[in-house]
């Protein structure tokens, strides 16, 4: 990415959230690319050259101000406010404490920072340890952005959102496609292996003006890794009597695009055996409660987090009696990147305690994974409206397909 503008619209936007939220001023800060939410957020080139520190600090209310190293001056010439160089440590140390107010008379200063309190959300555990007790040596003390993240990181804009419907329209063609194609080679008696289906859906992203990524195909035990993928040089065939999970992520080759990601599982035959079904039936039901409980919440106007999700999801697992197996989060943030910096649905790996904000979008993707033997994962993504939400990629999976039998 290429610094664009900082738009002065958007230092407006942030100080509203802050005083919304009470706090006194955002201060980001950087060494040696340690935080890349900081250039998304304000625009900045990714790969500029930073091998000095960096602050940035936007108050509540006022100018905001950079404070750069004196042979790295002119880095953040790109972002609005008031230019504050130093050259030593004892410098910055001085300069930092005069701009975040420290001393003040009035009650203790709040600043948010990318910190996460027990590094409950590690996504957003950006600041090292040091620079937050430098911060509160100040008499400052450092808050977490998550939610300020989230709001200016993972929403979508309308394009976006119009980019997000199309990409995952295209992908769930493409899945069909690859299930039907599996079907033409194995009625073809020609042989079939997980990377010749991946190469098959590759080409199919290239004809439909999505990026290249790879994606799971998944044979038998192979599906019992959650993060399973077939390479050219190691991969299984696809046979008669397989079980096959097909997990695939990608989005449109525009610029700011944001991301699909979907999972659907099927079994080479007529019929499905009842040993696949009874696992797939769980998990769906696992992935609909989930929906269910994110659209009643929302259209009620509740605010509800990520954990609680997570908890509804891996109830209906537990219950089941297969909580052991289900071994990673329900979901994750979707944004330009397959996993985003927005709220995910997650109690298990970490306590995600973000809210679910309209304009945010992620996936929902519980799964059972039998060693040795199978995985079923079902994987959806769900839009957030300002009093509903949207599952995209329609239709969703009811049951695994059968990949052999007649129309």
């Amino acid at each position: 990415m290429h610094a664009q503008q900082f738009p002065a619209e958007r230092v407006a936007e942030i100080q509203t959230a802050l005083r919304d939220a009470r706090l006194d001023g955002w201060l980001f800060y950087d060494f040696r690319h340690s935080d890349p939410l900081a250039y998304r957020i304000l625009k900045l080139d990714e790969n500029m050259l930073a091998s000095r520190r960096w602050f940035y600090y936007v108050p509540a209310s006022g100018e905001p101000v950079k404070i750069v190293q004196s042979i790295e001056q002119f880095k953040l010439d790109s972002l609005p406010g008031k230019k504050i160089v130093f050259r030593g440590w004892q410098e910055l140390h001085a300069r930092l404490r005069e701009v975040l107010g420290a001393g003040a008379k009035e009650s203790k200063r709040r600043v948010v920072m990318q910190y996460s309190p027990m590094n409950d959300i590690p996504y957003i555990s950006r600041v090292d340890a040091g620079t937050i007790e430098l911060v509160r040596s100040f008499g400052v003390e450092p808050v977490t952005s998550a939610e300020l993240v989230q709001r200016f990181e993972a929403v979508f804009s309308p394009a976006q959102y119009q980019m997000h419907v199309e990409a995952s329209d295209k992908m769930h063609r493409i899945i069909q496609e690859a299930f039907a194609e599996i079907a033409r080679r194995i009625r073809a008696d020609e042989p079939t292996t997980e990377w010749d289906i991946a190469q098959f859906m590759l080409r199919r992203y290239s004809e439909e003006g999505m990026q290249q990524e790879p994606m799971i195909v998944a044979v038998n035990a192979n599906s019992a890794n959650p993060h399973y993928m077939p390479t050219k040089e190691k991969n299984s065939p696809v046979r008669r009597g397989d079980f096959v999970l097909i997990d695939a992520a990608t989005k449109l080759t525009k610029p700011e695009a944001v991301a699909t990601d979907q999972t659907w599982t099927g079994y080479v035959g007529e019929s499905v055996p009842e040993e696949y079904s009874r696992i797939f039936n769980i998990v769906r039901d696992a992935r609909d409660s989930a929906v269910d409980f994110v659209r009643k919440n929302i259209r009620a106007g509740k605010s509800i987090r990520g954990a609680e999700v997570d908890d509804v999801s891996r109830g209906v697992i537990t219950r089941a009696g297969f909580g052991e197996q289900f071994t990673h989060r329900t979901g994750h943030s979707i944004g330009e990147e397959t996993h985003g910096n927005g709220v995910n649905i997650d109690d298990f790996e970490t306590r995600d305690s973000r809210r679910i904000i309209p304009g945010v979008c992620f996936s929902i993707e519980p799964g059972i994974y039998l060693e040795g033997k199978f995985g079923v994962r079902s994987e959806i993504n769900v839009y957030v409206s300002d009093k509903d939400i949207e599952v995209t990629g329609q239709p969703i999976q009811t049951e695994i397909i059968a990949i052999l039998k007649t129309p």
